[in-house]
This record gives structure tokens, C-alpha cells and sequence, in this order.
């Protein structure tokens, strides 16, 4: 298990995983088509009925990761990491490392998942040619085809983050010639897909239809929420954009001597209220502690237990450099989850950035918006 979920193996070098949340819709898609082939062909026998079930969810999850490995072929193609794929409860989600550097990436990137999945609908419409749909096959892939292309169009809705908004970005983004207004057309328009998805799910629910209509209010949750995200990450890149470790780092650094106790650690915590100090001795940095380390310690050894026996030592810290972007910095305390870094240059311990400090620094800005000038 990790935080993305179950590892079930890598294709064309990218992490594949499995959301908890996707066991429950695999098990209702089955479910759902069982009681379809069951009405449809009642001459079946009860593990017919189910071993298709299975198989044709199985393929329908297999056409969902094939939709969103065309996204990350197409990403790799021009030089784009991806970090992992995840399917769960509303189908997939690629990781892309980084955003696309020119509105014609932006566009092709999203165009390939709704291409793949219409091709997939082509292919199963041919199979469906050639088997009945009595027969076990013909029924998979007359399902296959409509759920796949069903897929492709709406995928295609021009809302952020459906492929559709990725698309409408890309237009607004060659017209505009503004990353971040084109992010919030985009995201603007799929809010507003969302609230109607919401009222006419709500409606659906009171005219009789409650499965139906609750799961479509629900899609409309899932992208509003996504949508409100998707441009708040994209904003939050355009304020940090351009910043550098130098910019944002304190000077002023918390130090505390490796033979001090814990005990006035805890008293030069309460002083200065750091949640991260420097551990030094004989004038070079040996160590870092933070409250962290404090409470591993019972309390009542805190008065006899050094600073040093409790710091992360020199050679394990994670440190940057005056130079080192901001964003990078960002993403490396969330990737480790660690909440400050030192900043080196050369021997010396120059600054320290906080997590706390560039979201406030990332608030202040967005506050003032357009008056702020990024520095160079």
C-alpha cells in the first residue's frame, strides 16, 4: 500500500495503482452487468452470467488505463514525467511530473485520451460485427464499445479537469497567450458543468431515478471540487513562479548547542516559538531538531537527555541551495513531508526555508495580486 494505493505493477515505466474506492466500483459495475446479461440473455447459466460480468469490468477498467496511458505517451513524448497512474471510483488519473511548456503540448496531451478511448469503441464495434450479440463475446464488446465511447464523450465536456477543459485551456492559452487566465476559463466553465450535473442529478433523484441521479450529483461534487483544486494548484504555481530558496529564506537562524538538554530546547522553543532549530558545536552545524524529535522523549527525561542524542544528524538532512526554485522546494517538503530545509552554500548555513513561509508568501501575493512583481 502506498498513498496512492495498491501497486499492482508499472507499464512503460510508470507506477499503476489501485485506489481503495476502485474494489467498490469494480464490484458494482459487475454486479450491475450480471443483472443486464441476466435480463438480456436469460438462456446463460448463472456463471456465465458472472464470469462475463467479471471479464467485461475488467476490460472496461483495462479501456480506462489505456485512456489515461495515451495522456502519459504523448506527455513522455515531449520529455514530461509521469509520476503514476491511479484508477479509482471515477475511473482513472495520470500523474503528470510537470505542466505542458506551450498550449500545442497542453492540447495534443489532452487530445489522446478521448482519441484512444473512440478507438477502442472502433475496435469493439468491429468485434461486435463479427459475434452476435447472443454469444458471450458479441455481448462484451456491444457493451465495451458504447461504455468506451460514453468515455471519449464525455471526457470531451469542456470543463476543467475533464479532457474537454485541458482542451478549452490549450485554445485559451494559444489565444491569450496567459497560462493562468486560460486555467481559469477553463476551470470557470467545468464549475459550471458541475452545478448542472448537481441540480440535474438532484432532480433525477426526486422524479424516481435515485441511483442514477445521486451518481451524477456525485460526478458533479467530484468535479467541482476538482475544478476549484486544479486552479488553485496552477495559481499557486504562477505566484511561486520565477522565486528562488534566496527570496523567501530567514537569516535569522535558531540555533542550539548539542550539549544544551532537551530541557532548554524546550525553553528556547517556548522563547522563540521555532519549531525547528540548528543544532551547532564547536561553530559548525552537526544536527537539526525539531519538536518532533522533543516528544519522542518521555518527559521526564527530557533534563537529562542532550540535544545531540536526540537531533537528526548533519549527514541526514535535506538541505538546498540559495538558488534552487521555490516550487522545487515545495514539492520536495511534500513529496518527504518534512515542513522546513536548510539552505547551504558552500559550508556555511546561510538561511532557512519553511513550509509556513511560502504559503504565506503564496497568500500575500495572491492578495495583491497583479502589483507584484516576480523577480528574475
Amino acid at each position: 500500500m502506498t498513498r496512492g494505493g495498491i501497486r499492482i505493477g508499472r507499464v512503460l515505466g510508470i507506477p499503476i495503482y489501485l485506489h481503495s474506492s476502485w474494489f467498490i466500483v469494480f464490484a458494482l459495475i459487475t454486479f450491475s452487468l450480471v443483472r443486464q446479461f441476466n435480463v438480456q440473455h436469460p438462456q446463460w447459466s448463472e456463471t456465465q452470467h458472472w464470469a462475463i460480468g467479471g471479464l467485461t469490468s475488467l476490460l472496461f477498467f483495462g479501456s480506462v488505463l489505456f485512456h489515461e496511458l495515451s495522456h502519459s505517451m504523448v506527455a513522455l513524448r515531449f520529455r514530461i514525467p509521469v509520476t503514476s497512474i491511479t484508477l479509482f471510483v471515477f475511473g482513472g488519473v495520470a500523474r503528470i511530473g510537470r505542466d505542458a511548456k506551450t498550449a500545442a503540448q497542453e492540447f495534443l496531451i489532452a487530445m489522446a485520451g478521448p482519441a484512444s478511448s473512440f478507438a477502442l469503441a472502433g475496435g469493439f464495434y468491429l468485434l461486435s460485427r463479427a459475434f452476435p450479440e447472443s454469444t458471450m463475446t458479441g455481448a462484451l464488446a456491444a457493451w465495451l464499445m458504447t461504455i468506451n465511447f460514453w468515455l471519449a464523450t464525455f471526457n470531451l465536456i469542456p470543463g476543467f479537469p475533464l479532457d474537454g477543459g485541458r482542451i478549452l485551456r490549450a485554445i485559451a492559452w494559444r489565444v491569450s497567450g496567459n497560462y493562468l487566465r486560460a486555467t481559469k476559463i477553463a476551470s470557470r466553465t467545468g464549475q459550471m458543468f458541475a452545478y448542472a450535473f448537481i441540480v440535474v442529478g438532484m432532480w433525477w433523484a426526486v422524479s424516481g431515478q435515485i441511483f442514477d441521479g445521486v451518481w451524477l450529483a456525485f460526478i458533479g461534487w467530484f468535479l467541482l471540487t476538482a475544478s476549484a483544486e486544479n486552479y488553485a494548484q496552477v495559481a499557486m504555481h504562477d505566484q511561486l513562479a520565477g522565486l528562488r530558496a534566496s527570496n523567501v529564506m530567514s537569516t535569522d537562524l535558531p540555533l542550539i548547542s548539542r550539549s544544551d538538554s532537551l530541557e532548554d530546547y524546550l525553553r528556547e522553543l517556548l522563547r522563540t516559538g521555532r519549531r525547528c532549530h540548528l543544532v551547532t558545536g564547536d561553530g559548525q552545524l552537526v544536527g537539526m531538531i525539531t519538536v518532533q524529535s522533543l516528544n519522542e522523549y518521555p518527559r521526564e527525561e527530557w533534563a537529562n537527555t542532550s540535544v545531540q542524542a536526540a537531533m537528526l544528524p548533519r549527514s541526514k538532512i535535506l538541505w538546498t541551495t540559495p538558488e534552487e526554485p521555490v516550487l522545487a522546494i515545495l514539492e520536495h517538503m511534500q513529496s518527504k513531508d518534512i515542513n522546513q530545509m536548510p539552505v547551504v552554500a558552500g559550508e556555511a548555513v546561510v538561511g532557512m526555508v519553511a513550509r509556513e513561509d511560502i504559503l504565506r508568501i503564496i497568500q500575500t501575493r495572491m492578495e495583491v495580486g497583479g502589483m507584484v512583481e516576480k523577480p528574475s
